[in-house]
């Protein structure tokens, strides 16, 4: 059963926000009482369509009983009916307990692990993938430290991702990422199994982590640059080290303004994720763990190329199109694992 007192919340709640949005509020205000605004539309234009044909259901019953309507309703009574299970989901859905860094931007990391520089040349094989996704859906990518092997692999990197739910869409992509292929580096011709790791993070806001000054020590370095001509040859990089959890972050652009607001934007998404992870933690001491927001050293992924082949092992997902995935088309297995990470959420809720 859908709880008919919390339809009627949302829509109170909904009505009240646009009435503040007439008032023609400016500044935090507005934007505090726009965000919440654009969240709730869906939902309630998805709760309004489903009491719309609730009261239709109701009419067409109530003229089952009036000899010269009778005929009209039996007719009509099967088609609307027949509609109710969808809006009934629909409902559901949209009542969801929603996680409120969805709509923030992300930062991606991702390092090579067991393989050597076949996993390494892997790592930017998934950086290229999740630039090019980034593309598809018009969301800007933007690179803030990256450090390459002699043979142009990653030997780490992290970039931010902003747009319209970028975390509500990568948030799956956390884990080992395992691959199996002939290496450029082998000349036997034999396939190999190496991985890398990918964190999606969701980016802090400054009310969320406050940082003490005295918990940071602040060392400035000279870059390394990346080879040749284009070395960096003033002291311009940036690491920041937060003693009391040991974090330590760098970044190395030209400008040592530049590279101390990326590091520390990026020290505070990180203290962000590890309270985010200690609260996720304590939840799932009472139930079971959701599809992809627990351990990132799970492995989640296998990308065969000698059989074209992506298995995401959480929902044993096999897609045959592994040129697709790689070049960027990511949607078919988002969509699956949120679908099936709502799935596990109604499961629980009883639905």
């Amino acid at each position: 059963m859908i709880p008919q007192d919390r339809l009627h919340q949302i829509t109170d709640r909904f009505e009240y926000l646009e009435a503040r949005m007439a008032e023609g509020l400016s500044g935090d205000d507005f934007a505090q009482v726009s965000r919440e605004y654009a969240e709730l539309r869906p939902v309630v234009e998805t709760v309004r369509a489903y009491k719309s044909l609730m009261e239709e259901i109701e009419g067409a019953e109530a003229m089952l009983d009036d000899p010269e309507m009778k005929e009209l309703a039996e007719a009509e009574l099967p088609e609307l009916r027949e509609k109710l299970p969808e809006l009934e989901q629909a409902v559901k859905l949209a009542l969801l307990p929603k996680d409120a860094a969805d709509s923030r931007p992300a930062i991606i990391e991702i390092r090579p692990g067991t393989g050597g520089e076949e996993a390494a040349l892997f790592a930017g094989d998934l950086l290229r993938m999740y630039q090019r996704y980034a593309e598809g859906k018009g969301w800007k990518f933007e690179v803030l430290e990256e450090a390459q092997t002699e043979l142009g692999g990653i030997k780490e990197v992290t970039a931010r991702i902003s747009g319209d739910s970028v975390f509500a869409r990568l948030k799956f992509e956390s884990g080992v990422h395992r691959v199996q292929r002939v290496p450029e580096t082998e000349s036997g011709g034999r396939i190999h199994t190496s991985a890398a790791t990918v964190a999606v993070l969701p980016e802090a806001e400054d009310v969320d982590i406050r940082i003490d000054p005295n918990d940071l020590r602040i060392d400035t370095m000279r870059s390394s640059g990346s080879g040749g001509q284009h070395v960096n040859t003033t002291d311009s990089a940036v690491r920041i080290t937060h003693l009391p959890t040991g974090i330590v972050v760098t970044s190395s652009e030209k400008s040592q303004h530049r590279n101390r607001e990326i590091a520390m934007q990026v020290l505070k998404t990180r203290l962000f994720d590890m309270e985010r992870q200690k609260a996720h933690d304590e939840r799932s001491e009472a139930r079971a763990l959701q599809v992809g927001s627990g351990d990132r050293s799970e492995r989640i992924r296998t990308y065969n190329f000698p059989q074209g082949r992506m298995t995401d092992h959480r929902i044993n997902l096999t897609l045959y199109a592994l040129d697709k995935v790689m070049a960027g088309d990511l949607d078919e297995i988002i969509d699956a694992l949120i679908q099936d990470a709502q799935a596990t959420m109604l499961a629980e809720m009883g639905g």
